[in-house]
């Protein structure tokens, strides 16, 4: 009897202490250096016609001469100039071209994203947050940012989690990986003009194609519980 008391103490124990590291981890190690360009944080996305892409013909700058993109703090303070916006290099043989400003008309009905693709490297903008994978000149190929939501606020710190991923294309489906090896949490595809967005929380989401950014999505509405500990 003490003997299977011990092992359950000590089995106990270890899930207490994987479940502290975990919370170490998501929103107390250090945050990701921010390796966005200055003056695309800086820029207006909001100016552009997103119905006018990119020529991808191989002239100019190629993925990884880009600095990597990601969201600064736990997020963007209003919408950015595209990541990719000088990038020229085509897209790999299994990609889809998804790129774009897309509206979603139902599941997550009004979630608006700009997607950018550029060979192969893929950026996600959306709700205050910026999700780059692929190569790129500063960084890993897997994203290194924020999530968004505020958890818990320390003083005038704010605690959102670590988030990171890579995304390969399998079958014109955009797949998402947990930390680049995990489980699939995100896919995005083409489907009959939409674009079809199944997220980790059993939604799918299909968009249309926008040419310019709705007004009340040039500023992030702030997302989380924001608990104030202290």
């Amino acid at each position: 009897m003490k003997k299977n008391f011990h092992r359950f103490t000590q089995a106990l124990a270890l899930v207490a202490l994987s479940l502290i590291a975990l919370v170490w981890l998501v929103f107390f190690s250090a945050r990701p250096p921010l390796t966005t360009d200055p003056s695309t944080l800086a820029g207006d996305g909001s100016t552009i016609n997103y119905c006018q892409l990119p020529v991808l013909d191989n002239s100019g700058k190629m993925a990884a001469d880009i600095p990597k993109g990601n969201t600064p703090g736990c997020a963007y303070d209003h919408f950015p100039l595209p990541i990719l916006r000088e990038c020229t290099q085509s897209l790999p043989a299994e990609a889809a071209d998804i790129r774009g400003l897309w509206r979603g008309i139902s599941g997550k009905i009004g979630h608006v994203e700009r997607v950018e693709q550029c060979g192969d490297r893929v950026v996600v903008t959306s709700s205050g947050i910026i999700h780059d994978l692929g190569p790129n000149a500063t960084a890993g190929l897997t994203s290194n940012d924020t999530e968004g939501q505020v958890f818990f606020t320390i003083g005038d710190t704010e605690y959102c989690p670590r988030t990171s991923a890579e995304a390969t294309w399998e079958a014109g489906v955009l797949n998402f990986r947990v930390l680049g090896w995990g489980p699939i949490v995100v896919k995005r595809y083409l489907e009959g003009g939409q674009l079809v967005w199944e997220y980790a929380d059993g939604s799918t989401t299909r968009m249309e194609r926008l040419c310019n950014l709705p007004q009340n999505q040039k500023t992030p509405e702030p997302r989380g519980p924001r608990v104030e500990l202290f």
